[in-house]
Parts: structure tokens; C-alpha cells; sequence
């Protein structure tokens, strides 16, 4: 009896053991954090949603830019009128006419905006031309007319006037710098999502492996307490206690799979990985070793964090409504312009001696009384901007308490993972001594459940640690972008 226990104690040993190690082989992956990074930020749908976004307000910019740049304009008109029409006489009545007619148009002008003054002046030249299709000869009138503008210099100039064009040059650039940076912001963000959902595909993997081992473990032990209940040296509560073990083994086991299955596909799907390729992970048990100081990462951050720019481009959107509401208190505009004109039967008369063409023109609206309207526009600005202001410097405020609260995480994240690391080494020896004392029964079942769900808790508070740590690690590339384990930028303004 003695040999045979010994016998079965020796199988059942290198019966666990070999389960370690087909659970050891199974974990065994090649698809490292750093690869699925790099596959997010190049194909998935999030990567591709930022690089339209980045394009979108880049030729935004670049529309921007134009407002200030000369356009050189050619305007026509052609209409062409064959109708019965009443013709006012000398006297006051009227006469229906047959009209059939051609009266055409065309203008080129080369305009410039003045960004100083808002302003345009415009250099233009014109010609019309007249065709009466009904042209009787005995008339005095003749039946083709030319007539046009050789040349004409024009100024449109409001005055007392709200002038965009000053207020687009002091906020377009920064719109555009701070969508640049906030780009750069968005691929870290998908790291780090790509980073949680990493995980949560190794941490249902590993459950997998854990609740694949447990089950054959419990299978086995169901074997042996079966065993040693038909030799009468355990309970028949204590099988029922194991065969209950069992059971819940087998339901863990698929739960497992759905859960990895599921993770998978979410994981697949973020990151743009088809169908028919192989996901396998590997756990990144490499932590990157840095210091990082609350002042240091404060100064990477408003360095270069498109957040910082926005606070600047926020106040001065604000004064900009300030300066709309005072500007629309006086309407008043100044046309001028000088040129040379003439008319003539054949397009030639146009250019024999033109006249000049001079215009001045003057516009105002003025309120007299508006009964306050004016005034309080201009002080529901300024009441806007008093609130943007404050709520700007709340902002501020959570924006350093989000960098100091980071860096005073990560370092203690650091020092969690060598402390779950350590208790999952300590919790799976445990586990195997008090394997080996089940089997040669100094202990119960009882014992060894409690063993048991020691070391798959250590094992599964390790995973969360690494996964606290990496997903820190890269939220504070995002709040940063500065790279302080390669010390470098991830972001440079002259290589955009």
C-alpha cells in the first residue's frame, strides 16, 4: 500500500508539473505592446479619424492665409431679352414694345485686402456691350453701343469698423499650432488605449490559462480524493467538496474563452488587425527605468501641450467679442474711386481719348437712441470675457493638478509592480509546497483551495499592476508629449 501511494504521489507530481508547463508554453506569445502601438496608430479607424482631422484643419489654415493674399476676379453678365415690354413716353403713359436685345457685361478686377484697416482696394477694368436686334434705321439711336472702364482704382474702406482680418492674425496661428500639437496628443491617446485594451486581452488570456490549469488540477484531485475515499481515508463531504470544485472549474474555463474571444475582437477591431491573422501577446515584464520630477513635467507640458495654447487663444477669442460688440456701434463706410471711361460705336472708341470717372461716397448709421442696445451689447461681451477669464484659470489649475497627480502615481505604480511581482513568485511557491503537502496528506483540501486562490490573485493583482504602470506610462507621454525614458520630444514644431 505504501509503494502504491508513493507511486501515485510521484505521478501526480510530474502529473502538475506537466500542466505547468503546457501552461507555460501556451502563455508563450510574439505580439509585444510595442507592435500593437505601432499597428493602432498606423491603421486603425482612431489614427485614421486624427490624420482627417489634422488635414481638415490644415487647409482650414490655409483658407485662412488666402483672406489676405490678392484674388484677381472676373465677373460677366449676358442677358439676352426677346419679349413684349411697356416703354415709359415723355408724357407719362406707356407703349408696349417689341424688344430683342443683347446688353452683356464683363469685369476684371484685381483686388487686394487692407489687413491694417480691413479695407480693399481694387484695381478694375470693364466693358459693356449693346445689341438691339430690333434696330429700326430711320431711329437716331444706334443699333450696336460699346461702352466701358479703361481703368479704375477703388477703395472700400470701413471706418470706426470691427476688422477680422486683425483679430484672424492674432488667433488663426494658434488654432493651427494648437491642432498640430493636438494631434501629436491624439496618437498618445490611442497608445494608451491601445495599451488597456492590450491588457485586457493578456489579463483574460491569462485567466484562460489559470482556469484551464485549475481545471485540470481539480480534475485531478477529484481523482485522488475519489482514491482515497474508496480506501476509506476521506469524507464523503470532502469528494462532494472537490466535485463541486469541479464543476465550477469547468464553468470558469468557459467563461474564460468568451471573455477572451470577446477582448479579442475589441482589441482586433481598435487596432485594425484582420481576421486572418494570429493575435499572440507578450507581457511586457520590462519596466523602463526614469526619474521624472512634478517640475519637469510641468515645464514639458506647457512647452508643449496644445492645452496651454488654447488658454492663450481662448482670451483673445474673448476680447475679440468685446471688440465686435464696440464696433457695431458705428456703421459708417468710405467708397472712393478714380478712372478713365468712354463709350463709342466699335470696341476701338473705348480707348481714344477716355474721360475720367471720379466717385465719392460717404455712408453712416448712427443710432441717435437705441436705448442702451449699444451699451448693452458691449458689457454682455465684457461680462463673457470676466467669466471665460475665470473659468480659464480653473482650468489652469486642473491642468497642473492633472500632471502632479500623474507623476505622484507613476512612481508609486513603479513600486507596486515589484511588490505584486514578488508576491506572485512567493504565493506560487506556496502553492507548490502545499501541492506537495496535499499529496502526501499534511493537509486538507480546504488548505489547498486557499493556496490556490492566493496564487491566481497574485498572479492577477501582477497583471493589473503592469497594466496600471503602462497605461500611466503613456498618459504621461499624453500630458507631457516628452518621451522620458528616451528623452526626447514628441513633438517638434520646424519637423511638421
Amino acid at each position: 500500500m505504501n509503494n502504491y501511494l508513493f507511486d501515485m504521489n510521484t505521478f501526480y507530481k510530474v502529473f502538475f508539473v506537466i500542466i505547468g508547463m503546457a501552461s507555460s508554453v501556451s502563455a508563450q506569445t510574439n505580439f509585444s505592446i510595442e507592435d500593437v502601438i505601432v499597428r493602432a496608430q498606423s491603421q486603425s479607424p482612431a489614427s485614421k479619424q486624427a490624420e482627417t482631422r489634422k488635414e481638415n484643419r490644415y487647409w482650414l489654415y490655409r483658407l485662412y492665409r488666402t483672406n489676405y493674399n490678392p484674388q484677381l476676379r472676373l465677373f460677366g453678365n449676358i442677358p439676352y431679352s426677346k419679349e413684349v415690354s411697356q416703354a415709359p413716353l415723355a408724357d407719362g403713359t406707356f407703349v408696349n414694345a417689341n424688344i430683342n436685345q443683347l446688353n452683356s457685361f464683363m469685369n476684371l478686377g484685381l483686388e487686394q485686402p487692407i489687413p491694417w484697416t480691413n479695407g480693399t482696394i481694387s484695381v478694375n477694368s470693364n466693358m459693356g456691350y449693346f445689341n438691339n436686334y430690333n434696330y429700326d434705321p430711320s431711329s437716331i439711336q444706334p443699333k450696336e453701343q460699346w461702352r466701358g472702364t479703361v481703368m479704375n482704382i477703388q477703395l472700400n474702406q470701413p471706418v470706426f469698423a470691427f476688422n477680422p482680418l486683425r483679430w484672424d492674425k492674432l488667433t488663426e496661428p494658434l488654432r493651427f499650432e494648437e491642432s498640430k500639437r493636438d494631434y501629436v496628443e491624439q496618437m498618445e491617446f490611442i497608445s494608451r488605449e491601445s495599451v488597456g485594451r492590450f491588457f485586457d486581452v493578456l489579463e483574460s488570456q491569462i485567466n484562460l490559462q489559470i482556469a484551464q490549469f485549475n481545471l485540470a488540477n481539480n480534475d485531478t484531485i477529484y481523482k485522488i480524493e475519489q482514491g482515497r475515499y474508496n480506501i476509506g481515508t476521506t469524507s464523503q463531504d470532502k469528494l462532494l467538496q472537490v466535485e463541486l470544485q469541479l464543476l465550477n472549474s469547468r464553468k470558469d474555463v468557459a467563461q474564460a474563452k468568451l471573455d477572451t474571444e470577446t477582448r479579442s475582437l475589441q482589441l482586433r477591431s481598435y487596432i485594425g488587425l484582420t481576421a486572418g491573422e494570429q493575435l499572440k501577446l507578450i507581457l511586457p515584464e520590462t519596466i523602463p527605468q526614469f526619474d521624472v520630477s512634478a517640475e519637469e513635467a510641468m515645464q514639458y507640458a506647457k512647452k508643449n501641450r496644445a492645452a496651454f495654447i488654447a488658454f492663450e487663444r481662448r482670451r483673445l477669442e474673448a476680447a475679440r467679442e468685446v471688440a465686435q460688440a464696440r464696433g457695431q456701434r458705428w456703421q459708417t463706410n468710405l467708397t472712393a474711386s478714380y478712372g478713365l471711361n468712354n463709350n463709342g460705336l466699335v470696341i476701338n472708341d473705348l480707348y481714344q481719348d477716355p474721360q475720367q470717372q471720379q466717385q465719392f461716397n460717404l455712408t453712416l448709421s448712427v443710432p441717435i437712441i437705441d436705448w442702451g442696445r449699444n451699451k448693452s451689447r458691449v458689457q454682455t461681451a465684457m461680462a463673457n470675457k470676466k467669466l471665460n477669464d475665470y473659468i480659464i484659470a480653473q482650468d489652469e489649475m486642473v491642468f497642473e493638478q492633472e500632471i502632479i497627480t500623474q507623476v505622484g502615481n507613476f512612481e508609486m505604480l513603479r513600486l507596486q509592480i515589484e511588490i505584486t511581482k514578488k508576491s506572485d513568485e512567493v504565493a506560487q511557491q506556496r502553492y507548490t509546497v502545499a501541492q506537495n503537502r496535499y499529496l502526501i496528506g499534511k493537509i486538507d483540501i480546504t488548505n489547498l483551495n486557499i493556496a490556490l486562490t492566493e496564487k491566481d490573485t497574485a498572479k492577477r493583482n501582477y497583471i493589473a499592476a503592469l497594466k496600471s504602470f503602462w497605461t500611466a506610462y503613456y498618459d504621461l507621454r499624453r500630458l507631457t508629449l516628452y518621451d522620458f525614458y528616451g528623452k526626447r520630444l514628441l513633438y517638434l514644431a520646424d519637423a511638421d
